[in-house]
């Protein structure tokens, strides 16, 4: 199979998602959303959301085109979301284009949502071809390792909460490809949460500290 990664998609693939200081992204909104691996410290983004958060939310929401979602998410949002009314967000979720990733599923019931097929990461690089705007990826840990590992992703919207869980699912897991990023914009919460933007920049730019000329 030939390389795929971003620099041959047209399209904008983003991973928004929340994270603890120590990089956990698993089960940030109740103790029963993933249990996987004993966790036991879901629900931990719950409690520090403030109105500012609430409008960069909106925000976010509204340079996204399209979600791509792993089959935990996926399943986790379609049993919310199609009830919640009279909330913009929901409406705009329920009626976006989503394109969810598994290979366990047979079908998807929730409205406007596809299943990808095949080969993910070329399925992936041709839809960001085929759509050329913004993607984003909520939630879905495994399915983002796989986008890591294909350079896939072009911009991380990361949310980085003041708790540190100990273990769990991490968002740069094995396998991911080193590289350098540019940090676009930061915003703080009320509460601590950090809102950074960073866009890929390439390799690492790798130096040294070392002296070059040390006295024997």
């Amino acid at each position: 199979m030939s390389e795929t990664n971003a620099d041959e998609a047209t399209g904008k693939l983003v991973v928004g998602t929340f994270v603890t200081l120590d990089g956990v992204m698993q089960a940030p909104g109740a103790p029963d959303e993933d249990r996987d691996g004993g966790f036991e410290q879901g629900g931990w983004s719950v409690n520090y959301w403030d109105e500012q958060m609430g409008q960069i939310m909106d925000d976010q929401m509204a340079e996204t085109d399209a979600l791509l979602l792993g089959r935990k998410t996926y399943e986790i949002f379609s049993a919310h979301w199609p009830n919640v009314n009279d909330d913009p967000t929901a409406e705009k979720l329920n009626n976006m284009p989503k394109y969810v990733a598994s290979r366990t599923l047979d079908g998807v019931e929730w409205n406007n949502s596809s299943l990808l097929t095949g080969d993910i990461a070329e399925a992936v690089a041709e839809l960001k071809n085929d759509r050329g705007d913004t993607i984003v990826v909520q939630g879905s840990q495994n399915l983002i390792q796989s986008l890591l590992a294909h350079r896939l992703i072009d911009e991380f919207w990361l949310w980085i909460f003041p708790v540190v869980a100990g273990d769990g699912k991490r968002l740069f897991g094995d396998g991911t490809i080193p590289a350098a990023l540019d940090l676009r914009t930061v915003e703080t919460s009320s509460t601590g949460v950090q809102m950074l933007r960073y866009e890929r920049s390439g390799d690492i730019d790798r130096g040294s500290f070392a002296l070059d000329d040390v006295p024997e």
